[in-house]
């Protein structure tokens, strides 16, 4: 491992990772093989990260993460304590008459999911398989999203909804007619048919 990584004694990092540097991997967290970690990140304590995972830069993984194989997760994301990811639309511990146990590497039967960067996935959100979280996005704790979520869109509840907007910063926007003005950072967006871009 490079300098300036730190690794917390009780970690598991399973062979073939990649972690770059600068990046922190807390107490107790499972990274299985081949994962790529980027720059700068934090890898909270007992968090597990599956199979060929892709973590890109300045990324936060809070405590009790769960990241199955198939998860892209874009430079500046972050996923907050408890928070859920899937991978199969149609889960079974067996596929038909097989007679062993169907394999948790990524597979033709699963999807890929993509956290785009800036996005925030809420404290003890599930977030379902094959979708897109756009662009600084932010997902309220708690919510289950089965769709994908737009980029700066605020969205919670079961299942998640969009309620609003929010900037770069986090706070919520208040569009108006063509364009929204954070009130916090003062970003100017623009505004055209109900999306939002910087």
């Amino acid at each position: 491992m490079k300098k300036n990584i730190f690794i917390h004694k009780t970690a598991m990092i399973e062979e073939g990772v990649k972690i770059g540097q600068g990046t922190k991997v807390w107490d107790n967290v499972h990274i299985r093989k081949s994962t790529r970690i980027g720059k700068n990140c934090i890898i909270g304590g007992k968090s597990y990260i599956s199979y060929d995972v892709k973590v890109g830069n300045l990324v936060k993984i809070n405590s009790f993460v769960y990241i199955c194989a198939g998860v892209i997760i874009e430079d500046k994301a972050m996923i907050s304590a408890g928070a859920i990811f899937t991978n199969d639309r149609f889960p079974r511990a067996v596929r038909g008459d097989a007679e062993k146990l169907f394999p948790s590497e990524f597979t033709e039967h699963m999807e890929e999911t993509i956290v785009k960067e800036g996005a925030t996935v809420g404290a003890g959100a599930v977030i379902s398989c094959g979708i897109t979280l756009g662009e600084y996005c932010m997902v309220g704790m708690g919510t289950v999203v089965t769709k994908n979520v737009p980029p700066y869109s605020l969205v919670y509840g079961v299942p998640a909804r969009i309620k609003g907007y929010v900037c770069r910063c986090g706070h919520t926007l208040k569009p108006k007619k063509n364009s929204a003005i954070c009130s916090y950072c003062k970003n100017r967006y623009s505004v055209s048919q109900g999306k939002i871009q910087l």
